[in-house]
């Protein structure tokens, strides 16, 4: 079988890639004339007659589903040595969806409808292994992206990963808003002799227990971590240092995120706000009184223009109010034994976790100028519109709208692949 290409001739022989969780049939490229662009030194060549996906998380498995249900062959391949590996491996144990999980369900699967309203971790992780068991999605493990570019010369993107370079005609980037996790660089933070970790390691309260513990971040992780620590008879304070909405995860027994979709479909975002906030300080309180102010935009209008989401109150307000987890200030700088806040005050901490976020790691594999912001590693442009760039680029995941928006994603991209596909175009082009 032969395929030739612009500057270019590809023979094809069928081969195994084995890795340490499974076994995936792939097809392996010489080279006759390499082409031009082409610097690295001998690689292996894989070609991939269907999509190439990288990222073996919930919105490349949707993908990869998706696409099985056409009858498209993909190929994922993930850096960890599971899938889900951000699930599996970074995430603390009282974790649970913060969404009713109707709405975070992947394509062609529900959950059982034995699981509660929100699973947790173990329940979510559990459904992932059985989604990827039920479409067969068998990744590459162990395979980390160093760097993927379109190579016009031959017009497919070519993806290096360890020592082997991957071709194909589409790109799905399925890493996700939550790659990395983000460590801001505190005034003196190295000279800290304490414990100081990130909340993607941090497993349980338990390890703290009777410990002071200083919780920088005051997201829906940094509220859950306090109240894992309360809950474990450690001594939790928070980081307050900007302004946050804090909604109560059900409003009069419905779901608050339910509540706010269905009132979007008949008003405008502002006035959904207005009902929202107004709940909100019928069951939570004025939360100004516990050191949590309300930026003067709405909720849901803030998410919108900044992407930033408001904290689905799951009892850490209630700890909050009796004094069990005390807000504090910024941070002015690290001490050995603790912190110097920006009001002056000293305060000495057993452990500090960050629970400060992630960020994308895209731009620091993909070569590419006109789909990803530089700036924060999300597509340029707004959902909906933003799982597609050209020359068979697309992204999944980057939606700021959890599984819900990667799932609407992966129905978007398998759509547009099966419009162009054809397994005769693809081993005559």
């Amino acid at each position: 079988m032969r395929i030739t290409q612009t500057r270019a001739s590809f023979f094809l022989e069928f081969t195994t890639a084995e890795n340490t969780c499974s076994q995936s049939p792939i097809l392996e490229i010489k080279l006759d004339g390499p082409p031009e662009t082409l610097k690295e030194p001998n690689p292996r060549w894989v070609w991939c007659p269907g999509p190439l996906i990288v990222g073996a998380g919930p919105s490349g498995l949707a993908t990869a589903a998706c696409l099985e249900e056409k009858g498209i062959p993909s190929l994922i391949l993930e850096k960890d040595s599971c899938i889900a590996s951000s699930w599996k491996l970074r995430t603390y144990e009282r974790l649970r969806l913060h969404l009713p999980k109707q709405f975070c369900q992947l394509p062609f699967m529900p959950f059982p409808p034995e699981l509660p309203t929100y699973p947790t971790k173990q329940q979510f992780i559990d459904y992932l292994d059985a989604y990827s068991k039920q479409f067969s999605i068998k990744p590459l493990f162990g395979m980390g992206v160093q760097r993927a570019e379109f190579d016009e010369s031959i017009g497919f993107w070519r993806v290096q990963a360890n020592d082997l370079e991957f071709i194909s005609r589409w790109l799905i980037v399925a890493t996700g808003e939550c790659a990395e996790a983000v460590v801001p660089d505190i005034r003196g933070i190295s000279e800290f002799k304490g414990q100081c970790l990130h909340t993607s390691t941090y497993k349980s309260g338990e390890d703290f227990r009777g410990k002071k513990v200083l919780v920088v971040g005051c997201g829906n992780s940094g509220m859950e971590v306090c109240l894992d620590l309360c809950n474990n008879e450690a001594q939790p304070s928070m980081v307050v240092r900007d302004k946050l909405h804090v909604l109560p995860r059900e409003t009069f027994w419905c779901s608050t995120f339910r509540l706010s979709m269905w009132l979007l479909k008949w008003l405008p975002t502002r006035l959904v706000d207005g009902i929202l906030l107004v709940c909100a300080r019928l069951i939570l309180g004025r939360t100004e009184k516990y050191g949590i102010h309300r930026p003067k935009i709405g909720p849901l209008q803030l998410k919108n223009t900044t992407g930033r989401t408001p904290v689905l109150d799951v009892g850490a307000l209630a700890k909050i109010r009796h004094g069990q987890i005390k807000v504090v200030p910024g941070i002015n700088h690290f001490t050995e034994t603790g912190v110097e806040y920006v009001d002056g005050r000293h305060e000495e901490f057993y452990a500090v976790i960050m629970a400060t976020g992630f960020k994308t790691n895209v731009l620091s594999w993909l070569k590419e100028g006109e789909f990803f912001n530089k700036r924060n590693g999300f597509p340029k442009n707004a959902f909906p519109h933003s799982w597609r760039g050209e020359n068979g680029l697309y992204a999944t995941g980057f939606t700021r709208r959890g599984l819900l928006g990667a799932s609407l994603d992966a129905h978007r991209i398998s759509d547009d692949i099966a419009s162009q596909w054809s397994s005769k175009n693809i081993l005559q082009m």
